[in-house]
């Protein structure tokens, strides 16, 4: 079954995104760990309990890099970036990608994901209302 997740992003912009089953199994078995804390609970703990700050995940997402990139340094706002450009060049559309990074301008999803305009012009002439046929 698709699963979601709400998250509260920068700006406390909250969004809706999907959970993958191999997330849903690694959440589940955390979870577990934890003993299965109330809902209203954070999601993830730092080490003395609070929330996880967004330094904190920086520093997470740092130390996974690190082991994993030896050519470049990789940000967390990369993985979005390319995210975002995997999921269009696998045919997803444009709208339900700014929906997922919480874009309120389809402009600033279309710069994120390094898409040319033409490739932009097409997916709006097979998806706008008012595209010429």
């Amino acid at each position: 079954a698709d699963a979601t997740v709400r998250v509260l992003g920068k700006g406390g912009k909250e969004r809706v995104v999907p959970v993958g089953s191999h997330a849903r199994t690694a959440l589940g078995a955390y979870l577990a760990a934890r003993s299965h804390p109330p809902v209203d609970a954070p999601l993830f703990l730092n080490a003395r309990g609070g929330r996880l700050t967004s330094r904190s995940v920086r520093r997470v997402v740092d130390n996974h890099i690190l082991r994993l990139a030896t050519m470049r340094r990789i940000s967390p706002h990369t993985l979005r970036h390319t995210f975002a450009t995997h999921m269009l060049e696998g045919g997803a559309d444009l709208r339900a990608i700014q929906e997922l990074l919480g874009h309120a301008s389809l402009s600033t999803t279309q710069k994120y994901t390094h898409v040319g305009i033409d490739r932009l012009m097409e997916v709006y002439d097979r998806a706008h209302p008012k595209a010429r046929k």
